[in-house]
C-alpha cells in the first residue's frame, strides 16, 4: 500500500534535466498537488538557467521514468499531465515531454486495455515509451541486421527448411524472498508474454519497409496477430520444490500458502502465415533451474535424400545465445580430418566477448534511455503490439487461474519438470550429437 501511495518521477533530457518526487491521493482528481508543483518548479528552474543569457529559445526535454506498480500509472500520469506537461513559452517549440513505463502493463488483455485507455486519455502514443529491456540487448537488436542484411540467412528462413524453433530462459535461482511479488504474476506474465515474445516477433517477422520505428513495429504486430492463442492442453507448467540443499517455492515465507503459481512454463505456439505454417515454436522459461541461459535455437530439417546415411542426430542448427557470454553459432556437419570419409558436427561461431573484446557493449537500459531521449521508439512496445501479445496468452493465464493446469513439481537445480523432454520431442526437436563450448573455457 505504501508503495502504491508514493510515486517517484525522475526527469531529465535535452538541454534541461532535473529530478523530484510526487505523491498521489487525497483531492478530487486523486492527485496531491504539492509534490507535482514542486517537481515542476525544479524542472522549470533548470530550464530557465539553460535559457538565461541567450537570444534563442532552448530546446529542452522532460523524461519521466515510471518504475511503479501499474495501478499507480493513471494517477501519476494525471499529475504529470496537469502540472509538469506544459513547458511554457520560454523554450523552443521543438521541446518534448516523454514517459518511460516499466512492465507489467496489466494482468491480462482486458486489464491491459483498461490501463492503456486511461493513459491514452492523458498522453498520445508519441509521449509513451513502454520499456522492455530485452529490446535493448545487443544480440536482440542484431537479429534484424543478421536476418535482413545477409542473403545466406533469408534463403532458408522459412517452413520449407526450418523444422522447429525454441526460445529458452533459465534462471539458476528462485524467488529469494520476493515470492510475494512473483506470485501475483507467475513466469508467463513475468518473462514469456513480454521478453521472450518480443524475441519471437523479431525472429519471425517479415522484412519491414524501412528501419523507421513504425515500419519495424508494424511487422512485429502483423506477426503477433498471426500467432494462434495458446492451447492450455499443449503446455507444461511447473513449480520448484526443495532440492540440492535449496528451499522450495512454497518454503518462501512471502509466498501464499498452497499457491499453485507456475515458476516454470513451456508453451507451444503456431504462426498462421505462409512463411511459418506448421513449424512448432516452443518457448520455455523457469526459475531455480540448473543454469543461467537465454537462447534461441532454430533447428533445420535433414536433407531430403542424404548420401551420407542417417543425419537425423546431426541436424543443422542456428543458436543465438543472449546470456551469459553472447554468441551466435551454426552447427554444421563436416568431414572428420583423416583418410576415411567420416563425418562429425562442428560449428561456425561468433563469440562476442572474444570478437569485440576491445569494445564497450552498452547495457540494455542505457541504450533504451538514450533512444527515448532521441525520440526513437523502435525498441519500445506500441499499444497495438501489447494488445496482440496479451491476446495470445490471456486464455492460458485464465486457465491456470481456474486450476485447469496443475504445476508439476521439479527439484531446485534440475532441468525442469520430468515431462519436458517428451513435450519437446513432440515439437519435432531432435537432440544433436554435438554440444557447443565457450572458446574461453573449452580445452
Amino acid at each position: 500500500q505504501q508503495q502504491q501511495q508514493q510515486a517517484e518521477g525522475a526527469a531529465g533530457a535535452g538541454a534541461g534535466a532535473g529530478a523530484g518526487s510526487s505523491q498521489e491521493g487525497g483531492e478530487g482528481d486523486g492527485v496531491q498537488h504539492g509534490g507535482y508543483t514542486g517537481l515542476n518548479a525544479r524542472l522549470a528552474a533548470f530550464e530557465a538557467e539553460a535559457a538565461a543569457g541567450g537570444g534563442i529559445k532552448p530546446r529542452v526535454g522532460r523524461l519521466f521514468y515510471l518504475a511503479l506498480p501499474p495501478s499507480t500509472y493513471p494517477q501519476v500520469c494525471a499529475g504529470l499531465r496537469r502540472f509538469c506537461y506544459d513547458l511554457g513559452p520560454s523554450v523552443s517549440t521543438s521541446s518534448w515531454f516523454r514517459c518511460i513505463m516499466e512492465k507489467p502493463f496489466g494482468f491480462d488483455l482486458d486489464s491491459s486495455e483498461e490501463l492503456a485507455a486511461k493513459i491514452g486519455a492523458l498522453f498520445s502514443e508519441e509521449h509513451i515509451y513502454r520499456i522492455d529491456h530485452y529490446l535493448g540487448k545487443e544480440l536482440v537488436q542484431n537479429m534484424l541486421v543478421m536476418r535482413f542484411a545477409n542473403t545466406i540467412m533469408s534463403s532458408w528462413w522459412n517452413r520449407h527448411h526450418v523444422s522447429n524453433v525454441q526460445i529458452s530462459f533459465k534462471e539458476p535461482f528462485g524467488t529469494e524472498g520476493r515470492g510475494g511479488y512473483f506470485d501475483q504474476y507467475g513466469i508467463v506474465r513475468d518473462v514469456i508474454q513480454n521478453h521472450l515474445l518480443q524475441v519471437l516477433a523479431l525472429l519471425m517477422m517479415e522484412p519491414p519497409v524501412s528501419m523507421h520505428p513504425d515500419d519495424v513495429r508494424d511487422e512485429k504486430v502483423k506477426l503477433l496477430r498471426s500467432v494462434r492463442e495458446v492451447d492450455p492442453a499443449d503446455c507444461v507448467i511447473g513449480q520448484y520444490v526443495a532440492g540440492n540443499g535449496y528451499p522450495g517455492y512454497l518454503d518462501d515465507p512471502t509466498v501464499p500458502r498452497g499457491s499453485k503459481q507456475a515458476t516454470y512454463a513451456a508453451v507451444r505456439l503456431h504462426i498462421h502465415n505462409e512463411r511459418w505454417a506448421g513449424v512448432p515454436i516452443m518457448i520455455k522459461a523457469g526459475k531455480a533451474l540448473n543454469e543461467r541461459l537465454v537462447a534461441v535455437r532454430m533447428q533445420l530439417k535433414t536433407p531430403a535424400a542424404s548420401i551420407f546415411g542417417n543425419l537425423e542426430n546431426m541436424r543443422n542448427e542456428l543458436v543465438i545465445k543472449f546470456q551469459p557470454g553472447e554468441a551466435i553459432y551454426i552447427k554444421l556437419v563436416v568431414k572428420t580430418p583423416g583418410l576415411d570419409m567420416n563425418k562429425e558436427m562442428s560449428e561456425l561461431e561468433l563469440t562476442y566477448p572474444e570478437r569485440y573484446k576491445h569494445l564497450h557493449i552498452p547495457d540494455a537500459y542505457e541504450r533504451l534511455i538514450l533512444d527515448c531521449i532521441r525520440g526513437d521508439a523502435q525498441h519500445f512496445v506500441r499499444r497495438d503490439e501489447l494488445r496482440a501479445a496479451w491476446a495470445i496468452f490471456t486464455p492460458l493465464l485464465h486457465a491456470i487461474e481456474r486450476g485447469e493446469l496443475q504445476p508439476e513439481p521439479y527439484e531446485y537445480g534440475s532441468r525442469g519438470p520430468a515431462s519436458i523432454d517428451e513435450w519437446t520431442a513432440k515439437g519435432k526437436y531432435i537432440k544433436t550429437e554435438y554440444q557447443w563450448q565457450d572458446p574461453k573455457t573449452k580445452l
